[in-house]
Formats: C-alpha cells, structure tokens, sequence
C-alpha cells in the first residue's frame, strides 16, 4: 500500500467521491459528509469522515440522528485507519456489521491512457480507445441492466451516474450493442473513474482497458491529470488491470451499517 495521500488530497477525494454519485441531498456536520439516497449505491447513502482525526460517540449520535431524521438507516464509510479504532469499537457495541472492503486507487491520466496500447485483446478494435460521450445513452445504459448485474443495483447506478454534472461516459460498441462501459467524474481538483463494466459474454478481450484508456483521454482533454477510483477489494481481475493501468492503492474502507432488529 503506498504512502498516505496529504490531508487536502483525502477531503477532496471524499467529496469527489459523492459527488460523483450524485446523492438526492446532503448535509456537512462536525467535520462530516453526510449523504443521503433511497438507491443501492452505498457511497451516496453512508457518511464519510473528511479528516482522518478521532471521532467521539457524541458526534456519532448526531450523525444517526440526521439519518433517523430523514428515515434513513444509519451508515458509514469508514477507512481502515488507526485513528478510527475507537469509533469502530462503538460502532461494534452499537450493533452495526461491516462489509465490503474496498480500496482507493490513485494513478494518472498519462499511465491509465496507456493501458489500451499495452492491451492483450484479440480481435478488430484491439487496443483502440473507447467512445466517449457528455451523456449516457440506452445502450449505455442496457449494459447495466444485463445477464450477471443485478438489475435494480444496475438502474439505481444508472441514475446515480446519469445525474453528475460534467460527467464523461465511455462505451465500446459492437454489431449496435454497447459490451463494455465506464463513467468519469470531474470535481475537487481530480478526475474519478466509476461503473465499469463488461458484458459477461465479451469479457477477457481487453474491452475494460479500452474504457479506461478512452476515459484517460477524455481527462488529459479537460487538463486532469490526477486519478482515482474505488475498487472491491476481493476483484482481483479489476485490481489487475488497474495496476497495469499504474493505479497503486493508498487506504482501504469499508461501510458500517446499523441492523434493523425486526419488529
């Protein structure tokens, strides 16, 4: 795991990282980001710390109540650091269970739009960039709501995806479908990498490289150069490419639910 991005560098990755998923609203509190959403994405709906500092029970209430407020169930994003101990300890005795590890990847445009020259897929298009549009259309779309996605987590990140504003959408197109896809955000100072996906029937062509490759593109065109992106920490086909692609994880988090005890 590389060193720790500055203090600046996590705010700004925080904030990105929910804007890009683009909640329905969202409040700050206490140092705080808290997001709230009634899809499936888990970063539009969990709270996140913008500081890696301590964090007391008292604040802890008062992020369950703006959830409870909002009849939400409480949720937090919590990155595997030491200064976190004793919140995750409160959070045990509170009855909340963790999952979904998770790491954030830092790299840049240059390495990532390299990826798809170094590419390995065999076949017309090999190595050529994705196409990359201001705004997701059907086939984009489609892609999410495919055979190995379940769909309702697919149309919630369609729409939560959809809504960022300034967004770039990248798709690799065949015979009218669209078989690989990606998303990338621009806020805070960096670019964002978010909803990869390959149609189950194409994968192990080389065609998520192409995305990236194509979405690299669109950030040296807008003047970013600094990346990141979250992956499931258990993906090792995604977390292979990403480090051909120069991407090296700095933190891993995972969320924090509160269970529902049934009534």
């Amino acid at each position: 795991m590389s060193s720790m991005p500055s203090v600046a560098d996590i705010e700004a990755i925080e904030r990105a990282t929910v804007a890009a998923v683009s909640p329905e609203a969202s409040e700050e509190l206490d140092g705080w980001l808290l997001p709230f959403d009634g899809g499936t994405v888990k970063r539009a709906r969990s709270a996140v710390p913008l500081h890696r500092s301590a964090v007391d029970a008292g604040t802890l209430d008062r992020i369950e109540d703006r959830y409870d407020s909002r009849q939400v169930v409480p949720a937090l994003r919590l990155a595997d650091a030491d200064c976190f101990d004793s919140l995750r300890a409160e959070l045990e005795r509170r009855h909340y269970v963790e999952d979904h590890p998770t790491c954030v990847q830092i790299g840049t445009a240059r390495q990532m739009r390299q990826v798809a020259a170094a590419g390995t897929g065999a076949g017309a298009g090999a190595g050529a960039l994705a196409d990359v549009d201001r705004a997701p259309d059907d086939a984009w779309a489609a892609l999410f709501l495919g055979e190995g996605f379940d769909p309702v987590d697919g149309a919630h990140r369609v729409r939560a995806l959809a809504r960022a504003k300034g967004s770039l959408y990248a798709s690799v197109r065949e015979n009218g479908r669209t078989v690989a896809a990606g998303a990338m955000a621009f806020r805070h100072g960096w670019a964002s990498v978010h909803g990869m996906r390959t149609d189950k029937a194409h994968r192990g062509r080389g065609l998520a490289g192409r995305v990236l490759a194509g979405l690299a593109q669109g950030a040296l065109t807008k003047g970013f150069e600094r990346v990141f992106l979250q992956v499931d920490a258990q993906n090792h086909p995604a977390l292979s490419l990403y480090r051909r692609a120069g991407f090296q994880t700095h933190w891993q988090y995972r969320y924090w639910q509160r269970q529902q005890w049934p009534r």
